[in-house]
Formats: structure tokens, sequence, C-alpha cells
């Protein structure tokens, strides 16, 4: 599987969602989008996704606030429902280009 990896500054940050798997797990999702500001291709739209002992949304919240300038490595997903296909950027791990750093995988950011 390939890494990506963009670099921008934070322009929003939706409302958490949470909810129920089918087997009874919660979870919960957040998306936000960064801008490279380069001319074509800038907006890249991201989610999160945490479950069980995760606490990647949390720390993202804690850590990235919008303006903030972040490399953001991600992987492409894309799930068939119904006979339509549905591309997500899924997020894991953002690192903060002003401050410090945050890895929405576990590691403690340097400050």
């Amino acid at each position: 599987m390939s890494e990506f990896q963009v670099t921008g500054n934070i322009t929003q940050i939706a409302e958490v969602k949470e909810g129920t798997t089918k087997a009874g797990d919660a979870f919960k999702t957040l998306s936000f989008l960064v801008d490279t500001g380069e001319e074509y291709n800038n907006i890249y739209s991201f989610d999160l996704y945490q479950s069980g002992e995760k606490d990647n949304i949390d720390k993202f919240l804690q850590y990235n606030k919008v303006g903030q300038n972040v490399d953001v490595k991600f992987n492409v997903r894309t799930n068939e429902y119904k006979e339509k296909y549905y591309t997500s950027l899924q997020a894991w791990s953002i690192f903060s280009n002003n401050v410090g750093t945050t890895d929405i995988n576990g590691s403690s950011p340097p400050f």
C-alpha cells in the first residue's frame, strides 16, 4: 500500500460524530479540511476514525486548530455500497509545523 502525504493549513474541523457498530462497539469519526495553497487539487478532506481504546480524535482536537499548518500522512480507501463506490482519505498521522508534533498513532507530542 502506498503512503501519501500533503502539507497545508487546516481550514475546517467538523463536529465529532459518534455511533455504534453492528457488533455493538462504540466509535467516533471526525472530518477536517486541509488547504495546500497549490493552484490545482489544493483542498483535501480527511477522515479520522476512533474506536475502542484508541484516542486519536481526542489527541487531534487537543493539539490541532483551524489555521494550523500540518503535514498529514494518509491512506486512500474505497468501499462499495449498493453498486456505488465511495472513496475517503484516512489520516493516520498529523504533524504540526507550528509549535510541536501531534502523532495520532499514540506517541506523545514533544511539549
